[in-house]
C-alpha cells in the first residue's frame, strides 16, 4: 500500500493536518488508538484575549481569520453543527480591573475584540458586583462531536486504522518511509502527550497538565454567554453548563478525581449563588510547553518525520494555522516561525 502521508493521532492537530492534505489532493492514512483524550474533553472555546491580564493571545487575529472559515467548511462537509457562537463576559473583581479593561480596549490589537463599555446590569445567579466586560468574536467548538464525526468520515473514506502505532517498525531512508506493508513519503506525529513514547521526538520538552471539567445542571441560572470569573461557565443548553478547568502538573492520569471536583466546586462558590447539580465530570491530559508555543517541525536527522504538537488550551484556535504552517514547510519549503519551530530546542 502506498500513500503520501501517515498521520499518527486524530485530535484537533491530526484532523487539521488531514484537511490540509485533502485540500492538496494528497493521499494519507491515519492511525488512532484513542490513548489521548485532550481534544475529546476540551472546553473547545476560541477566545482571542487572555482574560486574566487583558492581553491579546499570540497572533490571535491571524489564527481566528483562518480558524473560523475552517470550521465553517467542516460543518458543511460533515453536515453537522458544532460551532456555537456566543460572547464572553468577564466578571470584574475591582475598580482597578475596570480601569485596566478601559485601557486594554483602547489597544490597537485588542480593540477589535473588546467592547469598551462596562455592563453594570446584574445577572441573576451570577456574582459580579463590579460589572462585566464583553469579548466579541468568540464561541465554542464541540470538539467531541467534531472529532467523532471526522473519524466516521475517514472510516467511510477507508483512510483510518484504529490501532496502536508501533514506532520501532518505521524504516526511514532518504527516499521513502516504510511501516509494515505501507510505503509513504512523510509521517506526521500528532500524538499529544503520547509523544513521550515516541523515540524520534521524546526529548522535546513537552509537559503534561491534567485538566478536569464538570457539567452542571442549574435551573435557576439562565445565561447565554460564556462567563469568565474564578473559572469559566460555558452554556450547553437546557440549563446545563460546562465548568472548568483545573491545571494539575502532578497527577499523570486522565481519570476524574475527587480533588479536581472539590477544587472546581470551591471556585464555583465565588462565581454563582444558585443551586446546581453535578451531572458529569471529565478529565484529560493537555500537551503544554514551557514557552507556551506549539512544537512544529521536522526531525533534525530524518526530515521525512515531522511533529505537530503542544497546542495546549488554545488548540481550537491554533490547529488550523499550525497545520497549514507545517504543510507549507514540508511541501513548499517555507520556513517555520522560529517561535514554533522545534529547531529552537536543537
Amino acid at each position: 500500500m502506498k500513500v503520501d502521508y501517515i498521520i499518527v493521532g486524530l485530535g484537533l492537530a491530526g484532523l487539521a493536518f488531514a484537511e490540509e492534505l485533502i485540500q492538496a489532493k494528497k493521499t494519507f492514512l491515519v492511525f488512532e488508538d484513542a490513548s489521548q483524550t485532550s481534544s475529546l474533553v476540551a472546553g473547545g472555546v476560541y477566545n482571542p484575549v487572555v482574560l486574566r491580564k487583558f492581553t491579546a493571545v499570540w497572533k490571535a487575529a491571524e489564527q481566528l481569520d483562518l480558524a473560523i472559515p475552517f470550521y465553517e467548511r467542516l460543518e458543511q462537509k460533515l453536515n453537522i453543527k458544532f460551532d456555537e457562537k456566543f460572547v464572553i463576559k468577564r466578571a470584574f473583581k475591582s475598580v482597578e480591573e475596570q480601569n485596566n479593561w478601559f485601557a486594554a480596549s483602547d489597544n490597537l490589537v485588542l480593540k477589535r475584540f473588546l467592547n469598551p463599555a462596562i455592563e453594570n446590569k446584574k445577572v441573576p445567579g451570577v456574582i459580579g458586583d463590579f460589572g462585566f466586560g464583553t469579548v466579541n468574536e468568540t464561541g465554542r467548538i464541540d470538539t467531541l462531536k467534531l472529532v467523532k464525526a471526522y473519524r466516521n468520515f475517514l472510516m467511510d473514506e477507508k483512510c483510518i486504522r484504529f490501532e496502536k502505532f508501533e514506532h520501532l517498525k518505521l524504516k526511514v531512508s532518504a527516499e521513502k518511509i516504510t511501516y509494515k506493508e505501507i510505503e509513504c513519503k512523510q509521517v506526521v506525529f500528532c500524538e499529544g502527550f503520547g509523544i513521550k513514547g515516541n523515540p524520534f521526538f521524546k526529548d522535546l520538552p513537552l509537559e503534561e497538565a491534567k485538566g478536569e471539567l464538570l457539567t452542571i445542571h442549574a435551573p435557576e441560572l439562565n445565561i447565554d454567554f460564556l462567563l469568565k470569573s474564578a473559572l469559566f461557565l460555558i452554556p450547553l443548553g437546557d440549563n446545563r453548563y460546562k465548568v472548568g478547568a483545573t491545571f494539575n502538573h502532578v497527577d499523570k492520569t486522565a481519570t476524574p478525581s475527587e480533588k479536581g471536583k472539590l477544587e472546581l466546586v470551591d471556585k464555583l462558590k465565588k462565581v454563582i449563588n444558585v443551586p446546581y447539580e453535578i451531572i458529569d465530570q471529565t478529565a484529560g491530559i493537555r500537551p503544554t510547553t514551557n514557552d507556551r508555543r506549539p512544537f512544529i517541525g521536522q526531525h533534525k536527522e530524518h526530515n521525512r518525520l515531522a511533529v505537530l504538537n503542544g497546542l495546549g488550551t488554545r488548540g481550537v484556535m491554533l490547529a488550523p494555522t499550525m497545520a497549514r504552517n507545517l504543510f507549507n514547510c514540508i511541501e513548499k519549503d517555507i520556513a517555520l516561525d522560529l517561535e514554533i519551530d522545534i529547531k529552537r530546542f536543537q
